[in-house]
């Protein structure tokens, strides 16, 4: 059966280093990689500072063998997807960001909410060969 940790905060800047914090736990856990961990705290920085909604956003994280899995939101799908689409003045956008830290990611769009579901291999799990 997969760890699983579901943190909900709310939209403020001064509760992010509690989702950094409870991700250093798991990372300590389940002897994740220093670079699986970095990778989780870049995409959690390029997703939580969104203030579009006054509802506290969740973090999902599972722990399964070689993967970790996720879902993060909910965000205005609108507005993420916007961003999704966008370039950055240095060339790189919320989708670039995504792209380079998770294997795998989607949007789960519904009733005008959505939620990053994401997939990355953790390769410093016990499981690993």
């Amino acid at each position: 059966m997969p760890d699983e940790i579901t943190l909900t905060l709310p939209r403020e800047r001064r509760f992010y280093e509690v989702a950094h914090l409870v991700l250093g736990g798991l990372a300590a856990r389940v002897d994740l990689t220093i670079d699986n961990l970095a990778d989780l705290q870049l995409a959690l920085e390029g997703l939580l500072p969104r203030a579009e909604s006054p509802e506290d956003v969740t973090v999902v994280i599972r722990v399964d063998g070689h993967a970790l899995d996720g879902r993060i939101g909910p965000f205005d799908a609108e507005r993420l997807q916007r961003d999704l689409e966008r370039v950055g003045g240095d060339g790189y956008g919320t989708q670039h960001v995504l792209q380079a830290v998770f294997d795998r990611y989607r949007l789960d769009v519904q009733d005008g909410s959505a939620w990053v579901e994401f997939t990355m291999g953790a390769e410093g799990t016990e499981d690993s060969p």
